[in-house]
């Protein structure tokens, strides 16, 4: 069961409903902790000041807010304290908007609403009214002391309430440089959008999340497993960079286009294949008694075909690899260390 964040009640008209707010995500990346190199004893932070270098304690420590450079309007606590909101138990709808206007720009961070004790019936009556006419609750909610704007979505049987972002904390589309959205203007022809819409369509599928993975995050504890599995929990290897593939600074759009149109999921097929061998290679290594290079089950991919070819774009980040289990060359290279 998650943490209870929340409780109070939906409010819209006359009508309340008892509610608890749960937080709806739960955060998976890899935690990485600042280690001293010479004897791995953590690493901490200190509060200093910048001009002199020297330690300020927290009694010392006043907060402020720059109204011009190095000139500052000093804040006490009591101060900041009477310029929070009240916090109420209500979530208060201020209206009700169709769905498609609202921009995922906005949207924050998402929370599940669950009915509280004797709610369960209104709950529901919110929750169908809400499906039946398409909209989504506008409303205001104060939460761990911060006044919210947040949005209130019938998703299945649940009621979610996602938090949006203010509208000044949304930057104006005037600071970028964009195209024209006129097609002429763009410099488009209509052939090169008919076959890129063609694309689209070829490469459109019913959404299903847990098809896509975090590689990074399994790559990484893969990693560790296998270090431990070796006795190799204080020595630091070093991971050969990836190489990102040039790109040519002239592009034939309609070519790619073209090349992309009933051949993406070929082409998507064909690494799978490879990885396949390779896969099949890795285990061969292993049946010969490589045990350290094994990579855990989890890491495994379960992705198709179709969902594998854009794993390889994060490569070309800080990411040693987008499997689980490492290249043979990495294995060979591995056996060869332990015999020697």
């Amino acid at each position: 069961m998650p943490h209870l964040i929340w409780k109070g009640a939906v409010s819209f008209g006359l009508v309340h409903v008892p509610v608890k707010l749960y937080p709806a995500t739960v955060h998976t990346s890899v935690g990485f902790d600042l280690l001293d190199k010479k004897t791995l004893d953590p690493i901490g932070y200190r509060k200093i000041n910048k001009r002199t270098g020297k330690e300020v304690g927290k009694d010392d420590i006043v907060r402020g807010i720059e109204h011009s450079k190095g000139e500052y309007v000093v804040l006490s606590d009591d101060e900041i304290r009477s310029a929070n909101v009240k916090s109420t138990q209500t979530v208060d709808i201020l209206a009700f908007v169709d769905a498609p206007e609202i921009s995922f720009l906005y949207l924050d961070t998402p929370y599940f609403l669950a009915p509280d004790k004797g709610g369960n019936k209104v709950y529901a009556l919110l929750r169908e009214a809400l499906k039946r006419a398409g909209k989504i609750g506008i409303a205001n909610l104060v939460m761990h002391g911060k006044q919210h704007l947040a949005a209130l979505v019938p998703s299945g049987p649940v009621l979610a309430l996602n938090t949006l972002r203010w509208a000044d904390e949304v930057r104006d589309l005037s600071e970028l440089t964009l195209p024209a959205e006129d097609v002429k203007s763009a410099g488009l022809s209509s052939k090169e959008v008919d076959m890129a819409m063609r694309l689209i369509e070829d490469m459109s599928e019913k959404w299903q999340p847990d098809q896509y993975r975090d590689t990074f995050h399994d790559d990484i504890l893969a990693l560790v497993d296998r270090k431990i599995k070796a006795g190799k929990t204080q020595q630091v290897e070093a991971v050969e960079p990836v190489s990102a593939p040039r790109a040519d600074n002239v592009v034939d759009l309609s070519d790619l286009l073209r090349r992309s149109l009933g051949g993406g999921r070929a082409v998507a097929a064909a690494g799978s294949t490879r990885r396949s061998d390779a896969e099949s290679d890795s285990q061969s290594g292993e049946s010969d008694g490589d045990e350290t290079a094994k990579a855990p089950k989890s890491a495994a991919r379960k992705l198709p075909a179709t969902k594998r070819a854009p794993a390889t774009k994060r490569r070309g980040g800080k990411a040693a690899g987008t499997t689980g289990s490492p290249p043979a060359s990495a294995k060979k290279s591995s056996s060869t260390r332990r015999a020697a």
